[in-house]
């Protein structure tokens, strides 16, 4: 008797007792794939600018310019990143109007002649020292914040012409009328995009948005007619191939699908690429994933699609969580960052692969450019802490 093992009930309840679930303090599949999207970034930018010294526009900078460029902004914006994640997400509800306020006088001051910084032809940047800072970068951020706001605070008036719908598209239209004139017209897609998405969310009548959305296509297609380089850009888009296009203003359109071409499935191999020798403009910047075709073939476009796919629906799904959890401003700031990712990832894709016209929007988290990277760590990190405070909420913590 003594050899045998006690099997009373106080044993029975612990043979059959489930081990404690272990939650992570964060979500791992979101930071994974981030990490993954920027270290490949930061390898492309490197392979698609390392022969740009050999030019004569950029020789004065030496091979490795941009490449130490794109990884001091990356440290940037990581400062940046882990600044906003100390940010409480109820902070950042009351912060909402004050920075949508900054940026659109951002976006007013890079105009003023003096101020504003022009390159080819447009002028979109504000010189601070060494760098040049996009307040569009900022809209941006600002519009996720702006319009989960917008819809928090009027709620009971989401179905109303006056109190629900024109004041949103008097700010929309203020930010339309500072992007065209810049001008930043991929820009402005992209913050209408977010913009249109979390007033959906937010239960918008859909009379008043379905109008929104037939305006804008109006406008868009307006745009383009009565702007000769404009609708040129638009027929090459149509016809790349033909002789006056591909020498004109289909020229990148035609040498970015020449590099899917090259790709094939596997690549040329890393570092291999020959439309990054001064054919292919912009190629570490909006054509960065032209070089990744051809240099990684359809397995790397499709490693960066599946990514960015892990992204976006991790974004969405703690947005879901979030407003299950009645945090409302919470859940539709997480759909606003993961519309963002997704539009403009989908908007540059599209450009390089010649399903879209071209505009100049860069690739998330992947392509060269300060402002873009810093605010797009800046985006992921407010998507992080929304994340952060659900899990908190969920054990039975206050935030």
């Amino acid at each position: 008797m003594g050899s045998e093992s006690y099997t009373g009930p106080t044993a029975s309840v612990n043979a059959v007792r489930p081990g404690r679930t272990q939650m992570r303090n964060f979500d791992l599949p979101l930071v994974l794939s981030a990490t993954a999207l920027l270290m490949l970034g930061l390898l492309m930018v490197y392979s698609a600018s390392i022969a740009l010294g050999d030019g004569p526009r950029y020789s004065v900078y030496g091979h490795y310019y941009f490449i130490a460029r794109h990884a001091i902004f990356m440290c940037v914006g990581l400062v940046g990143a882990l600044v906003t994640l100390t940010i409480p997400v109820q902070t950042w509800e009351k912060l909402a109007v004050p920075l949508f306020v900054v940026a659109l006088l951002m976006m007013v001051v890079v105009l003023v002649p003096g101020i504003g910084r022009e390159v080819n032809g447009s002028r979109r940047w504000i010189g601070l020292g060494p760098i040049n800072f996009q307040p569009s970068e900022l809209m941006k951020l600002a519009a996720v914040v702006y319009a989960a706001n917008y819809t928090v605070r009027k709620q009971e008036h989401m179905q109303a012409f006056l109190r629900g719908f024109m004041p949103m598209a008097c700010a929309l239209g203020a930010v339309g009328l500072l992007s065209l004139l810049e001008p930043d017209l991929g820009a402005f897609m992209v913050i209408v995009a977010i913009s249109i998405g979390v007033l959906f969310m937010g239960g918008i009548n859909g009379k008043y948005f379905s109008s929104l959305l037939g305006v804008l296509l109006g406008l868009f297609l307006l745009l383009i007619w009565i702007s000769p380089w404009r609708r040129a850009r638009l027929f090459a888009y149509l016809d790349p191939w033909n002789q006056a296009n591909a020498y004109g203003s289909a020229y990148q359109l035609s040498h970015s699908l020449i590099a899917f071409g090259r790709g094939a499935w596997f690549g040329v191999g890393l570092g291999d690429s020959v439309e990054k020798l001064h054919y292919l403009p912009e190629a570490h910047t909006d054509f960065l994933m032209a070089v990744v075709g051809e240099e990684l073939g359809f397995v790397g476009v499709m490693g960066v699609l599946v990514l960015f796919g892990i992204l976006v629906q991790r974004g969405f799904d703690i947005g879901r969580q979030a407003i299950a959890m009645e945090r409302t401003f919470a859940g539709l700031a997480a759909h606003g960052v993961a519309l963002w990712f997704g539009v403009q990832a989908f908007i540059n894709m599209g450009v390089c692969l010649g399903l879209l016209p071209t505009k100049g929007l860069t690739l998330p988290l992947m392509s060269y450019g300060g402002s873009g990277i810093v605010m797009n760590l800046c985006a992921l990190a407010l998507l992080l802490r929304v994340d952060i405070e659900n899990r908190i909420l969920m054990r039975g913590g206050r935030v």
